[in-house]
């Protein structure tokens, strides 16, 4: 089965699901699988809900429709065959009111029953409901299911939850296992076995974002950016390496005062592209380039080093269990064309007044931790102070600080230009930027979601980079 959509998950646009049906030796018979707001469709499921389980279950004696079949966020899919044929149909939208914090409910899920000989437009119809959940930034996504599909859903992967009462008859409440917050961290769990034995930052700064050098109040930290990256988009990756590095030194309250960066590119045209992007994000930040190493004639790539001062830098992993966690985030800005659900760009349209007090707002306010958030997302960010910290965290979706049309699922997941995490602190005087407490840190490891029912869930599933504690 080949599913393919739209790049959002506005109304009216299709999940396509070619299906091939029909009994061994039979002509395979073709439908799709599509997101529809038509009323004649609409119309059709809601005639055979009626049909199943009104008239034929008995669930319900006069309609099976609600406030979900009212509410603008909900979205019907349907299955139709050649014909325009309405096969079966699934809704699914938010299961709070107000704001969409990506919990999701599936609901009335219906085939007709003449086409139930024929298996595969049920399936059809909870894959595609799966997938459009994702594609919406979802992070949890459950159904009540009748006792009789529960083997039908265990055998396309949702996991039960527990047992309930729907309608007078017995359900099964089910989840649809999402990894996107694991998936994001991923790519940090080399780091441990990788750094064994080098202790980078040095005893009680290991993982932190920049290290102390010995001696001093000097603070470095060092980054690059993917040469993908470089190449696509040469100005903004230019952009980018002032501002990770800034970011780096901010976390640990320290205050920048001068970078050092290493290019290398394919000719002077390109290299020129690229240094513009650093001259002005430097200029932006009022943080002088101190020098460098520039070569041609080679393929694309881009590291800077950040040079900064803090008497007292704030670590990493100072945080403990039963410290509550801050998110201060700027939430100005957009995505950056070409990057929508990666990266988040408010610090290019910010004043360098702006930028100063976002970059003073932790060495201000000295929290117990702080650590800016990286690519791998707010949650794997936090999974990483966590980790630093010895323990594990809870986050709270509901509370977490978020720009208005931004799914939670991408949020998470993003670089979000400017955001700090910190623990066991005060608020943060950041300028522009907003901040809310949105979770705790906890006993054990990894990151889990709670959400406003009580209900907790996985997110990132132990430690994230294996560096261990600071």
């Amino acid at each position: 089965m080949l599913l393919t959509g739209s790049a959002g998950p506005a109304a009216a646009r299709g999940l396509d699901v070619p299906a091939l049906l029909g009994a061994t030796g039979a002509a395979p018979a073709r439908f799709v699988v599509e997101a529809t707001a038509d009323r004649g469709c609409l119309y059709a499921y809601r005639l055979l809900r009626r049909r199943v389980f009104v008239e034929e279950q008995g669930l319900f004696e006069d309609d099976d429709l609600d406030h979900r079949d009212e509410d603008p966020r909900t979205v019907v899919l349907v299955a139709r065959d050649a014909s325009g044929a309405v096969l079966g149909g699934v809704r699914l939208g938010p299961e709070t009111d107000g704001p969409d914090i990506g919990w999701w409910r599936g609901s009335r899920l219906v085939v007709d029953p003449a086409r139930r000989v024929a298996p595969g437009v049920g399936a059809a119809l909870v894959r595609a409901a799966c997938a459009y959940a994702e594609d919406a930034g979802v992070l949890r996504f459950e159904a009540d299911v009748q006792e009789r599909a529960v083997p039908l859903f265990t055998r396309l992967g949702w996991r039960p939850v527990r047992a309930v009462r729907v309608a007078g008859r017995p359900h099964h409440t089910m989840r649809w296992p999402i990894g996107r917050l694991a998936r994001a961290a991923e790519g940090k769990a080399a780091l441990g076995p990788l750094l064994r034995g080098l202790s980078p930052g040095g005893r009680g700064w290991v993982g932190d974002d920049g290290a102390p050098v010995p001696g001093s109040d000097v603070v470095a930290a060092c980054d690059a950016i993917l040469p993908s990256m470089v190449e696509r988009d040469p100005d903004w990756a230019g952009w980018c390496s002032v501002l990770v590095n800034v970011n780096d030194l901010a976390a640990m309250g320290a205050t920048p005062v001068g970078l050092l960066d290493a290019l290398g590119a394919r000719d002077a045209s390109f290299a020129a592209r690229v240094l513009t992007g650093l001259r002005r994000a430097a200029s932006a930040y009022d943080v002088p380039i101190l020098g460098g190493h520039t070569q041609l004639g080679v393929p694309a790539a881009l590291s800077v080093t950040a040079l900064g001062r803090a008497a007292s830098p704030v670590p990493g992993g100072g945080g403990r269990p039963g410290h509550r966690v801050r998110l201060t985030a700027d939430l100005g800005g957009r995505w950056r064309s070409g990057y929508t659900g990666r990266q988040w760009d408010s610090t290019s349209t910010r004043t360098t007044e702006e930028l100063r007090a976002m970059l003073g707002a932790v060495g201000a306010a000295r929290p117990a931790a702080a650590k800016d958030v990286s690519m791998a997302g707010i949650a794997g960010t936090l999974g990483m102070l966590a980790e630093a910290g010895g323990c594990g965290a809870v986050l709270e979706p509901a509370r977490v600080p978020r720009p208005a049309g931004v799914t939670m699922g991408d949020w998470l997941t993003c670089f979000p230009g400017f955001a700090m995490l910190t623990a066991g602190g005060p608020a943060l005087p950041a300028g522009p930027a907003a901040g809310a407490e949105c979770g705790e840190l906890v006993t054990g490891s990894g990151v889990r979601l709670r959400w406003p029912d009580g209900v907790v869930t996985e997110g990132v599933h132990g430690a994230v980079t294996g560096l261990g504690t600071a």
